[in-house]
C-alpha cells in the first residue's frame, strides 16, 4: 500500500514540474523563460541554419563562409587598394563598407529601411576602431528608425552588400547608381587620374614673395640674384672660382622664353672663364646654392651684398 502511495505520490509532482515548466515558457521552440516570443540574449543566440542569409539575401555576406551575423561589428578599419577604386575603406574583415546617394552626411541621415536593409546591413558603430593613418574625428553614428546606432565616415551612413561573400569583393560597387564604396574618409572611393603635367615655367619670369614683391625666378622657380661688387658697364662680375660654386651664373635665356621682366640690357655674358651668363639690364645674374627648393630666398642680403632681382633688374631690398 505504501509502495503504491508513494508511487502515486511521484507521478503528482513530476506532472506539476511538467505544468510549472510549461507555464514559465520552456517549452520546446520558445525564445526563453517568461515569453513565447522572446529574443535569445547574449551567447544564446538562435544558431544559423546551414544555407540561411542573415541579410535576407541570396548568397551574400552573412551567409556560411562569409560574416557572422547581420549585426557583426567592424571592428578596426582597415583600408585596401583597388586598381579600379583607389583606396576603400573596409572592416576587420576585409570586407568593403559602401554609402548611399540616397542618405545624407550633413546632418547624417539613413534612408535604407525594410527590404533595402536586408540586402544593405547597417554597420552598428559600437566597437569600431579608425584605420590606421585616418582621422578618428571622421568616425561618428547616426540613429536608425529601431533605435540602433549606425556607423558613419565623414557624415555618411557606413553599409555591407549582402552579396559580398568574400573580403576586397566590390560587388556593389554602382549598384543602382547609387551606391559607391567608400573612401576612408567618407567619400566615394574613386582612383585619381594622373596629376596633369605641371606647365612647364619660362627660363625667367616673376613670383610674387610674400616678403620682397616681385622678383625673378629661373625655369625651376629659383631666386635669381644679383651682386653688389659686379658692374653693368663695362659688364664685369667680381664671383669667380668658390663663389661661382656658391652662387651658380644663370645661364643663357632666349628673350621668347621670358614673361614680366625688363629684356632691356637682356644680353648673354661671356665670363672670362668661358662660362656663359645670362644678364639682366646688363647686370649678370645668379642663383643660390643655399636655396634648395623653389621659392626660397635665403641668399637675400647675404654679406650685404646679395639682393633679390626686380622685374625691372633692381637689386631688392637692398640699401639705398
Amino acid at each position: 500500500m505504501s509502495t503504491w502511495r508513494s508511487a502515486a505520490l511521484a507521478a503528482a509532482a513530476a506532472a506539476v514540474l511538467a505544468l510549472t515548466a510549461t507555464g514559465c515558457g520552456q517549452d520546446k521552440g520558445s525564445g526563453y523563460a517568461g515569453s513565447g516570443n522572446g529574443q535569445p540574449v547574449g551567447n544564446a543566440s538562435t544558431a544559423q541554419q546551414p544555407g540561411d542569409n542573415a541579410y535576407g539575401s541570396s548568397g551574400g555576406y552573412g551567409q556560411a563562409g562569409g560574416a557572422a551575423s547581420a549585426a557583426k561589428q567592424a571592428g578596426q578599419l582597415t583600408v585596401s587598394d583597388s586598381k579600379e577604386l583607389g583606396k576603400v575603406l573596409t572592416d576587420s574583415a576585409g570586407f568593403t563598407l559602401y554609402r548611399f546617394d540616397k542618405d545624407t552626411a550633413s546632418p547624417p541621415k539613413t534612408n535604407c529601411e525594410g527590404d533595402c536593409a536586408k540586402a544593405w546591413p547597417a554597420v552598428p558603430a559600437d566597437g569600431v576602431a579608425a584605420a590606421a593613418g585616418a582621422d578618428a574625428a571622421t568616425l561618428g553614428s547616426v540613429t536608425r528608425a529601431d533605435g540602433t546606432k549606425q556607423l558613419t565616415v565623414g557624415g555618411w551612413p557606413m553599409y555591407r552588400y549582402a552579396k559580398d561573400t568574400s573580403p576586397g569583393d566590390l560587388n556593389g560597387q554602382n549598384v543602382g547608381g547609387t551606391w559607391h564604396a567608400a573612401a576612408p574618409d567618407g567619400k566615394k572611393a574613386s582612383a585619381q587620374a594622373p596629376a596633369a603635367p605641371a606647365a612647364a615655367m619660362p627660363g625667367l619670369s616673376v613670383r610674387k614673395d610674400a616678403k620682397l614683391g616681385d622678383v625673378i625666378v629661373d625655369a625651376r622657380g629659383m631666386t635669381v640674384y644679383r651682386f653688389k661688387k659686379d658692374s653693368a658697364w663695362p659688364m664685369k662680375s667680381a664671383c669667380t672660382g668658390a663663389c661661382l660654386q656658391k652662387w651658380p651664373a644663370v645661364a643663357p635665356v632666349g628673350k621668347n622664353d621670358t614673361r614680366g621682366i625688363a629684356l632691356k640690357g637682356f644680353v648673354t655674358f661671356d665670363r672670362p672663364d668661358g662660362v656663359k651668363q645670362q644678364s639682366i639690364t646688363c647686370w649678370p645674374v645668379y642663383t643660390f646654392s643655399g636655396d634648395t627648393r623653389p621659392g626660397d630666398t635665403n641668399g637675400q642680403g647675404v654679406g650685404g651684398t646679395w639682393y633679390a632681382v626686380s622685374p625691372q633688374g633692381k637689386l631688392v631690398g637692398a640699401p639705398k
